[in-house]
Formats: C-alpha cells, structure tokens, sequence
C-alpha cells in the first residue's frame, strides 16, 4: 500500500515531530528524535539511575507487533544536552484493522537526562485528520521510574505496561461511542468551548475590568469545522473540533493590541499532552451531564 510522504515539522521552537501513515523507520525517526537512540545516560544522573536507551524498549515493543508512527522531540538551550532531553513516540499495534475512524495508540514518553520516567499513556489517533488525542482518565497511566527493579527487567516491564494499556482500551471504545451519539444543543457546544479556552489560555479567555487581556480567539471559532467529515452537533464532532483547534492553531485572530495575528500551535510535549487530556476529561464531564 503507498504510504503518503513523511510530514516533518517543527510545532514549536523547541519540539520537532515526524509523523507517517506507515510505520517509521528507524532512521526516519533518527532524524526527528536523536534523543531516542542515546547511547548513554546524561553526565548529570548517577548510578543509581538505570540507562535503557528508547531505542531499545521500542525494538521491544517491535516484536510484540507495536509499531511507531509518530515521534517527537523537545529541545535543549544547554549545549550538549539535545541527545538525551524528553522525546514522546506514538505506536499501534498490527494487528488493529483500519476500519474504524480511530486507532488505538500507546504514547510513550521517555527521557535519558532524568526529565521524564518511562512513561506509557493511552491514546487515539483520528484518520480523516491526522489528530492525535490523549485519553483521559479511563486507562490508567503507566510510570517506571529509572532505577533497577526488584525481581525484573526494566525493558520487560515497559513493555508488559505497554499491552496493559492496551488491554482497557474497551472503556475507551464505549466513552467514545457514548460521546458520538450524544447530541448538544448550540448553547452546549459554546459552553465546552468557552471551558476549552480557558484552558488553553487561562484568565485571556474572558474580557474583564480587572485588566486581563481577551483571548485571541473566540469559542464561537473554536467549534468551526475544518472538513465536512467534523461538521454536526454530536460531542464528539465538536470535541474534535475544538480540540484540533487549540492543538494546531492556525486561526484568525487578534491580539490583545488588536493587532490581526494567526493562533500557534502547541509545541511543547508536556504542554500539549496536558492539555489534550484536560480537553477529553472536559468532554467527559459534558457526557456525564448529558447522560
């Protein structure tokens, strides 16, 4: 099957990310995420810290079928700390069958200069946008730190969080069928999306007396369709909107000065991860109210 070309870009000063439809080579993610096949540990961490390079848990994951089709690399203004600082790399395993609108991904998170544990969250990954969404707090998030286990291989316990991960993704499947077949009315959709920015921007999300400056953006935009696949009222549609939205920037709008300016992306790691869990827990609450 032709595989579409490798997007490769920076979101952000200081994150770069490779994304693909087939799974990436190991030297296609060499050119994104160098901090992935560090081949040893940062001159900082002692010896208690226990140094497994990422490329060797995710040569582990390989042969249980987990392939990578994302990664991802922040950045480092301290000289000769590019190769060990936090990558994250987003992986599915083979055998899921693309039929679905969605695919289940494990995120992996890791660092060799002490900034991160291995750490293995849940996530979904959208086809027709090219979206990466992270789950909430229905798959319990995996954290091994960098030191010796007790009884057992680091590797190995990575990768048997990895396939835990995976086995609660049912809970997923039925929360997002649930938020698909939910229908909000216009006032709902402007509510989530006025909760949405104040995540994303904080006190910049309402225009008050006590000197704050607007949001650049308005929630009426956050819920603009950007195809016809996300256009209708369900809360999955307008979650999808939303969030791609704030993740991707790109929209029209203007600064505090009111000058015309376009919204950025979020590029961090850390950044863009919390807040695509604190969006699916909002969407979340909007269900339950619903229900």
């Amino acid at each position: 099957m032709h595989s579409t070309p490798i997007l490769a870009a920076r979101f952000a000063r200081n994150t770069r990310v490779l994304r693909a439809e087939a799974p990436l080579s190991e030297d296609q993610m060499r050119s994104a995420g160098p901090s992935v096949f560090a081949e040893r540990k940062h001159s900082s961490r002692s010896e208690r810290y226990t140094y497994i390079p990422t490329i060797d848990v995710l040569r582990g994951l390989r042969r249980e079928g987990l392939q990578p089709f994302m990664v991802a690399q922040g950045q480092s203004r301290i000289e000769g700390k590019a190769e060990f600082t936090k990558h994250m790399i987003r992986l599915r395993h083979a055998a899921q069958v693309q039929t679905r609108p969605e695919a289940k991904e494990i995120i992996l998170i890791n660092s060799h200069d002490w900034a991160s544990s291995y750490q293995m969250l849940a996530g979904l990954f959208r086809f027709v946008c090219c979206s990466g969404l992270v789950v909430g707090k229905a798959v319990q998030d995996i954290r091994i730190p960098h030191r010796t286990p007790k009884g057992g291989n680091l590797q190995d316990q990575v990768i048997e969080g990895a396939f835990r991960v995976l086995d609660e993704f049912d809970e997923v499947d039925e929360r997002t069928e649930a938020m698909k077949a939910l229908q909000l009315k216009p006032p709902e959709k402007i509510a989530i999306a006025t909760a949405a920015l104040a995540l994303r921007f904080g006190d910049r999300s309402v225009e008050d007396t006590g000197g704050h400056s607007p949001a650049p953006v308005t929630a009426e935009q956050l819920i603009e369709a950007r195809r016809p696949e996300d256009l209708g009222p369900s809360l999955w549609t307008t979650f999808q909107r939303i969030q791609e939205n704030l993740i991707r920037g790109g929209q029209a709008g203007r600064s505090a000065q009111g000058r015309r300016l376009q919204t950025r992306p979020v590029g961090s790691i850390d950044r863009g991860v919390s807040l695509n869990r604190a969006l699916w827990m909002l969407a979340e609450e909007m269900r339950k109210l619903k229900a």
